[in-house]
């Protein structure tokens, strides 16, 4: 870190202690926090971002709050989640790759566990020790192991599901062979389920039981609430799915060009912002018959009223912190763990092998109970809208998305929404909630063991109207996943994808002006595009970024790891009696022929 940067932080921290001095007087005690972590939803998905989905409760958050509008995580659920949590890079706190899509050749590596390591203290952990409540429902995805568990790791009460998801709608129900179960726990234990539930409920409810069971007490909470709309398989209540019915018959084309239109229309975006390319394999939706134009739009119905329905669940936790008069002392943050979901398991054999087993897919049946859709590629361009690519890679609809933080006192009198432009990053929110709870990070040593020190920055000073940015303009940030990776500083940045989306190779793009990634300056500014490349090994060193093996490709690597982690250990048993009846019988049929020559 330079001195320049050196200051410019010491200066932010200055302002977010200023900003804490003057705010607290508005709350009548340490706020509330409510995190709220949406799966899989693109940039353009929230009514506030420009969607055409029903999220008003959501868009109440975002109107009396602030919006993000340059807000970055990583590309896929468990790296995401392990930085929302401890507020330090994913490569350093153990979550380097997730377990779904790890090369085997970087299993165990340093930074490569794939869960949480002891080299990191979550918030929820700095908050319960400060007098905090603390409660967490919903997906958890950053480890089993005992003292990965949510006891472990700071909650007071918790319901999680352990792994990267499951059906909505049956508790015990695989979404894909990855795991050799549904794992659940509670307060650190394995659950025992009700047989059905809806996730976007139950999780909800779980949130208030909590509240509820601990209504009488007078210190803050803070509730971590992780969702599975919309990861795979969407499904949604009927009642929600029969609101959307003919919305999406006009298919992804028109959607993509709307969105985009909106965001520009409610300021998130530049004007003239130019929209992404499409990829080679981008199907028009006028090449499709009419039934194959129905049953897609059917899908995006249920994706539609899987988000809605999520947000008429966040609206039943609102309206009981209104009624209990908590409310006005809370504050929420809503963000995805990364951009829309574009894969399609039934792509490859064994998925549809497997999905045929379990699921229906019939027009008649998606949304339902035992019924498995997706969106898949086309879909997800429209809900990442006007960015490009989507989940698992780093263009700015695989990382971009949607950040409202609603409660916080400001400065600012006037009615206009706040919407924020400066780069801002997952790791940014840690800073922020200490922040608020005026709680400080013990830095690199917590009860005598060594620890990472934050790698973000509070956002309380944009979001007062007392700073401009986040970061200064020469503060770099970078990113990896997969092999996937970016570079980050100012208004550039420096991005790479690997095949089929990419080519590999390095390319240079201003998001501020350019959030579609449409034009490429490594030839205009060659010294800028060396130096960022320079910067970019320089960080991935320095965070233990591993080289990904030649010919990776992380759909084979997710079919590798299931025969590694989940075939193997089922039918080892199976195969070695198997590989012994083999064996004996091709020595029985070796004797028998000795036999007859000698005799």
């Amino acid at each position: 870190m330079t001195m320049r940067q050196r200051l410019y932080n010491t200066c932010m921290a200055a302002l977010a202690a200023m900003l804490l001095v003057s705010s607290f007087s508005a709350w009548a005690k340490r706020p509330n926090l409510v995190v709220m972590l949406a799966d899989d939803w693109g940039y353009s998905d929230v009514g506030a971002f420009g969607s055409e989905i029903h999220t008003p409760h959501l868009n109440q958050l975002a109107q009396n709050g602030t919006r993000f509008s340059n807000f970055h995580v990583s590309a896929s659920c468990s790296p995401t989640r392990s930085m929302l949590l401890t507020g330090v890079d994913n490569h350093l706190n153990g979550v380097g790759n997730m377990r779904e899509t790890i090369p085997q050749s970087h299993v165990g590596r340093a930074g490569y566990l794939s869960v949480l390591n002891n080299r990191v203290v979550t918030v929820a952990t700095l908050l319960q020790d400060s007098g905090y409540r603390t409660y967490v429902a919903g997906k958890w995805h950053v480890g089993k192991e005992p003292h990965n568990l949510p006891p472990a790791r700071g909650f007071d009460r918790s319901l999680v599901m352990g792994d990267s998801g499951s059906d909505n709608w049956e508790t015990g129900k695989l979404y894909l062979d990855l795991t050799d179960k549904v794992y659940w726990y509670e307060n650190g234990q394995e659950a025992k389920m009700p047989k059905e539930f809806y996730s976007s409920e139950f999780y909800i409810s779980k949130t208030l039981d909590y509240l509820k069971t601990d209504a009488k007490s007078d210190k803050p909470f803070f509730a971590y609430v992780a969702f599975q709309a919309n990861h795979i398989p969407l499904q949604a209540p009927q009642e929600f799915i029969d609101k959307y019915k003919g919305k999406y018959d006009q298919g992804w084309d028109v959607l993509r060009q709307e969105r985009r239109n909106k965001a520009i229309e409610l300021g998130l975006l530049p004007a003239n912002t130019p929209m992404a390319a499409l990829p080679s394999t981008h199907i028009a939706w006028d090449s499709l018959s009419p039934a194959d134009k129905a049953y897609h739009a059917r899908r995006m119905e249920v994706y539609a009223a899987m988000a809605e329905a999520m947000d008429h669940h966040i609206g039943r936790l609102m309206a009981h912190l209104k009624d209990t008069g908590e409310y006005d002392n809370t504050v929420f943050v809503f963000l995805s763990d990364n951009g829309a979901e574009a894969s399609d398991p039934y792509a490859l054999a064994v998925g549809r092998w497997w999905l045929d087993q379990h699921y229906n897919r019939d027009i008649d049946k998606l949304g339902s109970k035992g019924a498995y859709s997706i969106i898949g590629p086309q879909w997800a361009s429209a809900a990442t809208s006007p960015l490009s690519t989507y989940k698992f890679y780093a263009g700015e609809g695989g990382i971009r998305v949607p950040l409202i933080i609603s409660g916080v006192p400001s400065k600012r009198k006037d009615d206009k929404p706040r919407i924020h432009h400066s780069l801002t990053h997952v790791n940014d929110i840690v800073p922020t909630l200490l922040d608020l709870a005026q709680v400080q990070h013990p830095g690199s040593s917590y009860k005598g063991q060594s620890i990472y020190p934050l790698s973000g920055h509070s956002l309380l000073p944009v979001i007062s109207g007392n700073a401009i940015r986040v970061r200064s303009p020469d503060e770099i940030l970078g990113y990896e996943l997969s092999g996937n990776s970016a570079l980050f500083k100012g208004d550039y940045k420096l991005v790479s994808n690997l095949a089929p989306v990419g080519d590999g190779k390095w390319h240079l793009y201003n998001i501020m002006t350019d959030p579609g990634e449409t034009k490429d300056l490594q030839l205009k500014l060659p010294e800028l595009f060396q130096s960022m490349q320079a910067d970019y090994a320089k960080w991935a060193k320095a965070n233990g970024v591993l080289t990904m093996p030649e010919g990776y490709d992380p759909i084979q690597q997710v079919i590798i790891n299931s025969l590694v982690f989940v075939y193997w250990p089922r039918y080892q048993w199976h195969l070695l009696g198997f590989v012994i009846l083999l064996t004996a019988g091709a020595a029985w049929a070796w004797r028998r022929r000795r036999a007859r020559r000698t005799a």
